[in-house]
């Protein structure tokens, strides 16, 4: 397993909500490579909480789709959009939980989509999100960026 190194760290302007290590309010997430996926293993916080001492179920989303976006960055070496996120809740995840583990894959691409299984876990071990259920695979789909396009939007 091999920790990815945020490319964005000095770029001006950049808050990331999901991966920006200065920002206050944020989730400050760090990535590993590990063969074909993408993980990140962060630690809950009170303050992310939604019912009293489990995490909210929009941050939970977040941790996914956040990790998915870095399975673009990374294994295509571009950027892209979420243009559809379904997320199932198996279990609640607590607040106070040691650490938990996202997951991210890609699964298959058609055309400019690319689908992308995301899985979180709790520090048990025990899934407790997942993506969408489709066609028997869980799925977050991006629309990928041509790379020109990614450029551009990376120097702005």
């Amino acid at each position: 397993m091999k920790k990815i190194i945020n490319p964005w760290l000095h770029k001006e302007g950049y808050d990331c909500f999901g991966c920006a290590p200065e920002n206050p309010l944020g989730l400050k997430m760090d990535f590993f490579e590990d063969g074909n996926e993408i993980i990140s293993f962060w630690r809950p916080q009170a303050h992310y909480q939604g019912w009293v001492g489990m995490l909210h179920g929009g941050i939970l989303a977040t941790l996914l789709d956040e990790t998915a976006g870095w399975v673009i960055s990374r294994k295509l070496q571009t950027t892209g959009v979420t243009s559809h996120l379904e997320v199932n809740y198996h279990r609640p995840v607590k607040a106070d939980d040691s650490q938990i583990t996202v997951r991210a894959r890609i699964k298959e691409q058609k055309r400019n989509l690319v689908f992308i299984t995301c899985s979180l876990e709790n520090s048990e071990g025990e899934t407790c999100v997942e993506a969408v259920l489709k066609d028997g695979v869980l799925t977050i789909s991006f629309t990928k960026v041509k790379q020109e396009q990614a450029k551009k939007i990376a120097i702005q």
